[in-house]
């Protein structure tokens, strides 16, 4: 789901874990969809796609805009997109709360599943300083977004690979030395296992720290349902320029 997906951004804290699809949480738990991004603009929402039309759709304090064409509204309609507009806004900061979460339970996460690999202190040190410097980052550009164009596609999938690029080597490095320092010792079979681990680091830590932030995070996405079911309750029925109901977001059954 695109909206409001900055919940698209909740598997970044794990830095070893793939992106999740926009907004997986939400489409999950709460059945929710949706083929816009949405802008909030400090007077106005602005929801926009790539295709079908409409495009581009604008509301304003009830007024309604698509591809650029006003839209004559009843008096029921203005108020039901006025409340949708401020039911949206007053969403947002919940959904981020959702997010910051989401990051520190992430860190977490990584913390405790590397805990067992046997890290030196200079390493446990400078992973931890990296991982909260990371995490730090996120909640800002958290804090500071106001589209969820900020967390599709190629911005997303950055974000991951420059947090993976900093963290896994620091990790395959010391399991690699370690590596070496069992072959030193004469212990080849275990020098063999943890030159596996080093190469497959990554790929074997994806897995849990996915399992774990969605089992922790669902209950705070599913507290959400409600003021999502009442959006898409809001614009049931509003049509656009072209006639046709806007369908900003859908409640799958």
């Amino acid at each position: 789901m695109r909206m409001p997906c900055v919940i698209a951004v909740l598997g970044a804290g794990l830095a070893m874990s793939a992106p999740s699809p926009h907004g997986q949480e939400l489409a999950t738990t709460c059945h929710a969809s949706s083929s816009y991004d949405v802008t909030l603009k400090a007077d106005s929402l602005l929801f926009d796609r790539p295709s079908p039309a409409p495009f581009h759709v604008e509301l304003q304090q009830g007024a309604l805009r698509t591809d650029g064409a006003a839209v004559a509204l009843n008096a029921e309609d203005q108020d039901r997109l006025a409340l949708f507009e401020r039911e949206l806004r007053a969403l947002a900061p919940r959904v981020r709360a959702v997010a910051r979460n989401g990051v520190d339970m992430a860190v977490h996460a990584v913390r405790a599943e590397t805990a067992g690999l046997g890290l030196s202190d200079d390493t446990r040190a400078e992973f931890d300083r990296r991982l909260d410097a990371h995490a730090s980052e996120l909640k800002q550009r958290i804090a500071d977004s106001r589209s969820t164009h900020d967390w599709q596609g190629d911005a997303a999938n950055q974000t991951m690979n420059q947090m993976a690029t900093d963290l896994v080597p620091l990790l395959a490095a010391d399991l690699g030395q370690q590596a070496i320092n069992a072959a030193l010792n004469g212990d080849l079979q275990a020098a063999a296992s943890l030159r596996d681990r080093a190469t497959t680091i990554a790929a074997d830590l994806q897995p849990r720290l996915q399992q774990r932030l969605q089992a922790a995070l669902r209950p705070q996405v599913a507290a959400l349902c409600p003021s999502i079911q009442r959006l898409a309750e809001l614009q049931q029925g509003v049509r656009g320029s072209n006639g046709r109901p806007l369908n900003l977001l859908q409640i799958d059954p």
